[in-house]
């Protein structure tokens, strides 16, 4: 593909993600699956102009009309003109020979068009009269909240959600430990470096084709960012009990939770999709996983729950959230969310928490866990569950970590904050509390496997 074809692609993906027709990783992907003769370069120039425009989309606006006067609109074309300029380091002529209008190229440029790309030559992608939430790329309504999670360091949280993620891989135990891993990618030519916090843990700095190696495809690693098997690790499941995974989706903690068991126990993958729970088929079978069972639920009141009661030893609930803490692998996400989106989530989290507590069997625990930062769908929850359900009582971080993990957790405090500033993983909460012994609870007589 030439310079100017990969602009185009990259211009006509962008409309289709402000579309709201899906994430954008989705999208992409789609993209290149129906695209085939795309090389690996192609799909790498495209997917950086797409990011360029989805990370910096606050700044590029603003230069836009601060440039533009607002002669300009904001869409896809002028979004990724200034990015190329500014964000890529594009020289004016080299946009101008990019966009001839020629077959599967953009449209030459128009005299405005050609302004803005000359005036921002000489810009710094930076600039002193920018509002933090341009200059930091967030929505201006979400300020008061990430303040709250974040107070003098929000800057650098920032800094750091706008920069790409790594490629974090989760060793499977059920087909071999971590050096086994790192010996097989090495071997297929992928460079691996062990994980900071968690013992099955692999990162990987380059693009990589993980679906043709051979390590993937026979189940010895998954891919799962670090926080995320940290927040598995630390429900605690082990081999022999009932667990359940209660909005389990496409099953990622699922199968960390199945692993740490040693696929030996019961394992419910609850969710009310029933398209995301079958995504789950293929990555259980390649993993070797045989303990888990899928349950389609109609909501978090399902009458599932009511006929379960008590009966299982741990309940995991990575619980719907507005995935703040996944901007970096998910920047168009921030863009979709709204107050009203807040809102319905937290009263979606509290149902959900307060509908999950009743699965949890006497001395049993309840993990709560999100990928957001904000304090209205973390401590906030937390709080209003415990002050509803006298029977619960939290457990510290700091315990769990110990037993289940060893050493000192990564953050202070009885609950688990991570953000890739000081992490270097997704953001992520993980709260844990555990039901008093006798909680006057018992489970029906119904089987615990019965569908």
């Amino acid at each position: 593909m030439t310079p100017g074809a990969r602009i185009q692609a990259a211009i006509e993906l962008l409309d289709v993600i402000a579309a709201g027709k899906g994430a954008a990783d989705d999208i992409v992907g789609n993209y290149f699956r129906r695209h085939r003769f795309a090389g690996v370069k192609d799909r790498g120039a495209i997917s950086e102009h797409i990011y360029a425009v989805l990370r910096q989309r606050a700044v590029l606006d603003w230069w836009l009309e601060r440039l533009g006067r607002g002669a300009l609109a904001t869409d896809a074309r002028r979004r990724l003109l200034a990015a190329l300029v500014l964000v890529q380091g594009w020289a004016p002529a080299q946009v101008e020979r990019a966009c001839d209008g020629d077959r599967f190229r953009p449209g030459r440029l128009a005299p405005a068009e050609r302004e803005l790309v000359a005036a921002l030559v000489d810009q710094a992608i930076d600039h002193p009269a920018m509002p933090d939430d341009v200059r930091w790329n967030y929505p201006a309504w979400l300020a008061p909240y990430l303040r709250a999670a974040f107070n003098a360091t929000l800057g650098r949280e920032m800094a750091a959600l706008n920069g790409p993620a790594p490629l974090d891989l989760r060793v499977n135990i059920l087909k071999g430990d971590r050096l086994n891993a790192k010996i097989a990618l090495e071997g297929e030519g992928v460079k691996a470096e062990e994980g900071r916090y968690s013992p099955y843990g692999l990162r990987v700095f380059e693009r990589i084709p993980l679906a043709t190696l051979e390590t993937f495809r026979r189940g010895l690693i998954e891919v799962q960012d670090e926080g995320s098997q940290l927040a598995a690790l630390l429900a605690d499941a082990r081999s022999g009990m009932r667990v359940v995974d209660f909005c389990a989706g496409a099953g990622g903690k699922t199968l960390a939770l199945a692993a740490a068991m040693h696929n030996r126990g019961h394992l419910v993958a609850c969710d009310v999709s029933e398209k995301r729970l079958e995504r789950a088929t293929q990555r259980l079978r390649r993993a070797g996983i045989s303990i888990v069972q899928r349950r389609v639920l109609t909501s978090e009141r399902d009458k599932w729950v009511k006929r379960h009661a008590g009966g299982f030893d741990r309940v995991f609930v990575d619980a719907p959230c507005t995935g703040t803490g996944t901007w970096r692998r998910n920047p168009d996400a921030k863009w979709r969310l709204s107050e009203m989106d807040l809102a319905e989530l937290t009263a979606l989290q509290s149902a959900i928490l307060e509908s999950a507590a009743r699965l949890v069997a006497p001395g049993g625990r309840l993990i709560y866990a999100t990928c957001s930062f904000l304090r209205d769908e973390n401590e906030a929850q937390v709080e209003r569950f415990l002050a509803a359900a006298p029977d619960f009582a939290p457990l510290p971080i700091s315990a769990v970590w110990r037993t289940t993990i060893g050493g000192k957790p990564p953050s202070a405090g009885d609950v688990l904050r991570l953000t890739p500033a000081r992490h270097g993983t997704d953001g992520f909460f993980v709260a844990i509390c555990e039901r008093a012994k006798k909680a006057g609870v018992t489970p029906e007589p119904e089987s615990i496997a019965a569908p």
